[in-house]
């Protein structure tokens, strides 16, 4: 392992490939990347559960500089993209130190010290220190009691137990999320499933189809037909905003149609009650599924609609006061994703990166923090969408990175005003919305504060333009020229 680099990016997922790629480009090669895991690919390498896939439009979850023809349909299995991470990494010649977590960072006389175990153990002095770590990686177990005392598999979503067996078995899912609503119909072919709901979700339909054999040799053989394929779904997707962010004809539009899809494929008027949302449009994330109700309709799926709230050996007992029976349970109960974990690990100038972040995650563009010299933070506070594709997002904030370091040399430091004025113009934003006023409970928001800690609360071409025009020739980043 080398003992100094000029820059040090920490997480091979899509946000450490983008970074990797837009220093390349800028001219900035003295790069070392880190990867905790035995292989680069982040959530699409973690997640394997069955029915795993994109909820955004395959050709809009790549990379603008790899675009990749042969998807198989609409949208893009998980398989498929830890695949497609994984030939990235290979045709860009990015090489991760893998099995190499970062133990912890600090900032120590103008340089980055990062401490590393695994495979590659040792301390590694940076200029620069770009995390990567991605925001849905450490898998949040509910405190319910005596879930300790289940005597079956239990496991959580994102660490699927392969060599469970769960054919015939009776397994209880717990939480209707994202990821529930994929694996639920899936699960339901080979077990009796048991699905407790604290929440219902809207959801739209999904219309994924496959791609033909004549449609990808298209794709491969005309650039500018996929690139105009890739136009049509970002305009799609910046469309969508309005409905997700409280615009009221858009989000009663959007309704509507949840409620006639949902009306469609319930026909019972109690499951459908039950499977109602009693909450703003957008104010949780909104989920796209063709499969989730007619599984839950066909009786193959029994919805237990209130959470879970205790456990007796095999017992699942509901906070409704229903018993359930249950050979194995799967938690699709989400991330720590207000909260990261690697921010405990990170010490800036007069504390962690946990210390500074206690009321919520803040930032200046989503990308620097004020504290923490030389640090980029990608995939972090108010860079998350729920209308978009997160790799647009990752890619900014990769490319404002790079500009940064290839146009200012020495320390840099971000103005705690500008941060603080960032933030407010964020709270502001974020003031109507229904992620905010939506009455729901939802995991954008940092319960601490109530603060909008994830999301960026606009679209994509105006996040751009925010780093573009505030971010140009970085006048809220001091710097220190010729210091290291």
């Amino acid at each position: 392992m080398p003992e100094r680099a000029d820059v040090v990016i920490v997480g091979a997922g899509f946000a450490g490939l983008a970074a990797a790629m837009a220093l390349r480009e800028a001219g900035i090669d003295d790069v070392v990347v880190i990867e905790r895991a035995a292989s680069v690919g982040g959530t699409w390498r973690d997640n394997t559960y069955p029915g795993v896939a994109c909820d955004v439009p395959s050709h809009l979850y790549e990379f603008a500089n790899h675009p990749h023809p042969d998807w198989s349909g609409v949208f893009a299995r998980g398989d498929e993209i830890r695949t497609y991470l994984e030939n990235v990494a290979a045709v860009e010649r990015i090489a991760p130190l893998l099995n190499t977590p970062m133990l912890d960072a600090a900032w120590e006389d103008g340089t980055w010290r990062v401490r590393t175990g695994g495979s590659h153990p040792g301390v590694l002095a940076a200029s620069t220190l770009l995390l990567a770590c991605g925001r849905l990686t450490e898998p949040k177990i509910p405190e319910v009691p005596g879930l300790e005392s289940f005597p079956g598999p239990i496991f959580h979503s994102a660490r699927w137990d392969h060599d469970a067996d769960l054919r015939g078995a009776r397994v209880a899912v717990i939480g209707t999320g994202a990821t529930a609503v994929q694996l639920v119909p899936e699960l339901a072919k080979v077990a009796e499933v048991t699905l407790f709901q604290r929440t219902p979700a809207w959801i739209v339909p999904r219309d994924d189809r496959p791609y033909s054999p004549a449609e990808r040799a298209a794709f491969a053989t005309d650039p500018a037909l996929l690139a105009r394929l890739r136009d049509e779904l970002y305009l799609e997707g910046e469309a969508r905003f309005a409905s997700r962010s409280g615009d009221r004809d858009a989000a009663s539009a959007a309704r509507a149609a949840a409620l006639d899809h949902l009306a469609a494929q319930v026909p019972d008027r109690a499951l459908r009650r039950a499977l109602t949302p009693d909450y703003a449009f957008g104010c949780k994330r909104v989920l796209l599924s063709d499969a989730f109700y007619p599984a839950l309709a066909s009786g193959a799926v029994r919805l237990e609609a209130s959470a879970l709230a205790a456990v007796h050996a095999s017992t699942l007992v509901a906070a409704g006061g229903a018993r359930h029976e249950a050979d194995a349970v799967v938690l699709a109960t989400g991330f720590e994703s207000t909260e990261q974990p690697y921010a405990q690990l990170v010490r800036g100038e007069t504390g962690t990166l946990a210390d500074h972040w206690s009321r919520g995650m803040t930032s200046f563009g989503s990308t620097v923090v004020a504290g923490f010299p030389n640090m980029f933070v990608l995939d972090g506070p108010n860079a998350s969408l729920g209308h978009n594709s997160s790799v647009l997002m990752i890619e900014a904030q990769a490319a404002y990175a790079a500009r940064t370091l290839a146009r200012h040399a020495g320390v840099r430091r971000v103005d705690p005003a500008a941060e603080a004025a960032y933030s407010a113009e964020i709270d502001a934003a974020a003031a109507s919305t229904p992620w905010i006023a939506g009455g729901c409970r939802n995991w954008y928001v940092d319960e601490r504060s109530g603060r909008l800690t994830l999301l960026w609360p606009g679209t994509v071409d105006a996040f751009r333009a925010k780093l573009d025009t505030d971010g140009g020739e970085f006048l809220p980043v001091t710097i220190e020229r010729g210091a290291r």
